[in-house]
């Protein structure tokens, strides 16, 4: 019975030492400026096809369908999801799954996106009569303009590279890096078209950090109501200390007798005046609180909170409104709970 090691291989030492260092990076270095290069010969080709791509598909009342078959394939489906995500609706479709059944996927109201570089797919080509017969909008991105699919396309979007960084000339390395700028182009072309807004990102981004960030506002999360530390001006140092710690959100906003705030006092602020030569139970919290506070609307996000606490080193925020009422209050640590940071 043989018994399976759990730990990592690593190449041996003789292989190691065959490896210069030198010739990796010069030809890492080779692969980046030859795909700089296509990435900058596509960009000089813009033209007229990228504009009527655009605006077939801004124009698109169902879904954008792309199509690719390998690397192209791959490529395709994260334009599609880029797609998706800025405002623009669409999925991908595998071209040999849709010749056994997922055509039907497809509707009167869509427009298909094909990529390949070849423009000569088999898997796209059987397909074409079922499209046209369709009459929807078909979109090819090829690297040849004389090639079946962009003859037979409605508009042709040309990706064609100077050359492939792999050096035999076989991979897709540089095609598939200028087809996947390109499907950026289109998305941030029509997500600029729509004028699709960081709210609209946010719906479409609901999960992770991300979404967090763009969705919770400060009314989500904030302290309100008898949560929130208040006192009055005129209130002694004892007052304030019952306050802050009944409330323990390590601070009380300071405001007149209509509720609007004319400073706060923090724990610092406390170890602070506990320092000072007086009678506590004289101090008038007016002497020493912080007139100057930072604080923030309700209806803003929460990651402009976390933002405002960084810059200025301040673990607490009140929350305002236009008379500069207190409505309530949030630290460090609702943010923290709500994952916004």
């Amino acid at each position: 019975m043989s018994i399976r090691s759990n730990s990592i291989t690593r190449p041996p030492g003789d292989l190691i030492a065959q490896l210069n260092a030198e010739d990796l990076i010069r030809s890492a270095h080779q692969v980046i400026d030859i795909e700089q290069a296509g990435i900058t010969a596509i960009k000089e080709r813009l033209n007229t096809e990228f504009v009527q791509a655009c605006q077939i598909l801004y124009q698109c009342n169902g879904r954008i369908v792309v199509m690719g078959m390998g690397k192209s394939g791959h490529i395709g489906s994260k334009i599609a999801a880029t797609l998706a995500s800025t405002g623009s609706p669409a999925f991908f479709v595998h071209p040999g799954e849709a010749s056994h059944g997922d055509l039907g996927m497809i509707t009167h109201n869509d427009v298909v996106l094909a990529l390949s570089y070849s423009g000569e797919t088999d898997e796209l080509l059987t397909l074409l009569p079922m499209i046209h017969r369709m009459a929807i909008p078909f979109i090819a991105m090829t690297g040849s303009s004389e090639s079946t699919l962009a003859q037979k396309a409605t508009v042709h979007v040309d990706v064609s590279v100077p050359q492939e960084a792999c050096p035999l000339g076989l991979a897709p390395t540089s095609s598939s890096t200028a087809s996947l700028v390109m499907g950026d182009a289109l998305a941030i072309s029509l997500l600029e078209a729509r004028g699709f807004t960081r709210d609209d990102f946010a719906r479409s981004h609901p999960g992770g950090q991300l979404g967090r960030r763009l969705l919770i506002h400060i009314s989500d999360i904030m302290h309100m109501g008898d949560q929130v530390p208040l006192v009055n001006v005129s209130a002694r140092l004892p007052e304030v200390i019952v306050e802050m710690t009944r409330k323990g959100l390590g601070m009380t906003a300071i405001v007149d007798d209509d509720q609007r705030l004319l400073g706060i006092f923090t724990d610092g602020d406390l170890r602070r005046t506990l320092e000072a030569d007086e009678d506590l139970n004289k101090i008038i919290i007016s002497e020493f609180m912080t007139r100057d506070c930072k604080t923030i609307g309700r209806h803003e996000l929460a990651a402009e909170a976390a933002s405002i606490m960084e810059d200025y080193k301040v673990h607490s925020l009140l929350v305002v409104d236009e008379e500069h009422v207190v409505v309530g209050a949030l630290n460090v640590h609702d943010l923290l709970a709500a994952r916004v940071i």
